[in-house]
């Protein structure tokens, strides 16, 4: 089978064939369709995300498919489910096997693109706004990066759960996506000034930032007494180094958010807030945004489009034409 892997730190990923593996114990095989792409997997490469495996290894963190088989003495969805799994590497390649634990199976009308594009982006959101921030309806919402494949589902899901949505993105493109996903107001990063423009509407009462750097800083004195700063990531490369003195003046409070992390700690905070977002996405109530599907071959040019910052919501790579 044909995979996209890192074989060394500092290497670049080369496309491969490699054997198919065979699912161990509490695993199933899967024939991959579509795998979703997210920053973290640039990450990845450069061996700085929290959880990069060691070398060698197939990128590609969430993927949709068909089960193929299971493991043996493994309980889970029977060959010929169609699933989408978070297996966190492995979902850049034509099969993988992944914990059986973590499979979800699909709802009929879903493609196999839009359930790769959606765990992580909609799960991030969701469990950020509900179960972090406990967004309120009437609350004002600021989603910093909200043309990427994070923000985008955070502009949609804040709208949803009742609150007044900033979008924040470069470029009046971006910001278009962002309005069509329900903003109610837009800032461009590119030439407006962040604090004031939220100061000039009241303020805010959370913010969204997979970003960081200099916008974390803006949106932090934009806030309201007791807003909540979510840090979702840092696609700008700094990480911001917070003030605490600046937390106590307005009794503001940062959380931190791995979406990930949950899945070993807290496991069932994703599963009902995957539950929630199937039934919304069932219900029409959700439809995830796909600038770009790329075949496998063309993966470095799928990657390079998250890097240099040109796709809007998520990159799919679908293993096959059919």
């Amino acid at each position: 089978m044909r995979a996209y892997r890192l074989t060394a730190k500092g290497a670049a990923p080369t496309l491969e064939d490699i054997p198919a593996p065979a699912p161990q114990a509490g695993e199933i095989a899967l024939r991959i369709e579509a795998c979703g792409l997210n920053f973290a997997d640039l990450l990845m490469i450069k061996g700085t995300y929290q959880d990069t495996p060691e070398p060698p290894f197939t990128l590609g963190m969430e993927v949709a498919g068909t089960v193929t088989a299971l493991g043996p003495d493994t309980q889970g969805p029977a060959p010929g489910t169609r699933v989408a799994v978070f297996g966190g590497q492995g979902g850049l390649a034509e099969a993988g096997c992944f914990p059986a634990v973590r499979a979800v199976a699909l709802p009929d009308a879903m493609s196999f693109a839009d359930a790769a594009a959606f765990q992580v982006a909609y799960g991030t959101s969701h469990v950020a706004l509900d179960h972090k921030a406990r967004l309120r309806p009437g609350e004002t919402l600021l989603v910093l990066g909200a043309a990427g494949g994070v923000g985008l589902t955070a502009v949609e899901i804040g709208k949803l759960m009742g609150a007044r949505v900033i979008a924040c993105a470069r470029g009046a493109d971006k910001l278009d996506v962002a309005r069509q996903a329900g903003a109610d107001h837009l800032i461009d990063a590119a030439r407006d000034d962040i604090r004031e423009a939220c100061r000039a509407l009241g303020g805010v009462d959370v913010v969204y930032d997979p970003v960081g750097g200099d916008q974390f800083k803006a949106a932090m004195r934009a806030c309201r007494p007791e807003a909540r700063i979510l840090s979702i990531g840092f696609a700008s490369g700094e990480v911001p180094q917070i003030p605490a003195n600046h937390l106590l003046v307005k009794n503001l409070s940062v959380m931190g958010l791995y979406w990930g992390g949950y899945l070993d700690f807290r496991p069932e905070v994703v599963t009902d807030s995957l539950a929630m977002l199937f039934q919304w996405y069932e219900a029409g109530r959700i439809t995830p945004h796909i600038s770009h599907i790329l075949p496998l071959e063309r993966a470095p040019e799928a990657l390079d489009l998250l890097r240099a910052r040109k796709s809007t919501g998520k990159v799919v790579v679908r293993m096959s034409t059919d």
